[in-house]
């Protein structure tokens, strides 16, 4: 893995991370207290400590995968994954957007799941770049799957 790429998706993912966090300072906001939520909420503390490692493991694992397709020589498959990429991360902040800050509930569910379905592409297009950066990316469409039922959930709770 070469450092200038480790770099630029570190830099992407922590982006998206405060991007994300802008609009999830409303997480203790009356009205995100007063939501509904399933027995399948994880505790608040859980949040920070999951996404910070999930950010940690796409910058990682993207940069193994795109260092991995460079070598190859697959140019397009490189421009694929940054593409792939560049879309799941701009998913993956307009989340907290559409639920925090605007509070649309919805919508926020409809992103959840492109999001998820965004993150399994991402996986299997590192998983076939390097198949142990695919391994290790795998916990993050877990996640984003759980996210897009948790969603959901809270939605059906609150309509």
């Amino acid at each position: 893995m070469k450092l200038t790429t480790v770099l630029a998706t570190a830099a992407a993912t922590t982006v998206t991370a405060a991007v994300g966090s802008i609009a999830s300072r409303e997480t203790d906001s009356r009205w995100y207290r007063k939501l509904r939520k399933p027995g399948i909420q994880p505790p608040p503390a859980v949040f920070p400590v999951v996404w910070t490692a999930l950010y940690a493991d796409i910058a990682v694992t993207s940069a193994v995968a795109i260092d991995s397709l460079t070598e190859r020589g697959d140019h397009d498959g490189r421009r694929k994954y940054i593409t792939a990429l560049g879309v799941n991360l701009v998913l993956n902040a307009s989340w907290s957007w559409m639920f925090f800050a605007w509070h649309r509930l919805v919508p926020a569910t409809l992103v959840a799941a492109a999001l998820a379905a965004s993150t399994v592409d991402l996986t299997r297009r590192t998983a076939a770049a390097n198949p142990t950066a695919g391994a290790a990316l795998a916990p993050y469409a877990g996640w984003t799957s759980f996210a897009t039922v948790l969603s959901g959930r809270i939605t059906q709770l609150n309509r």
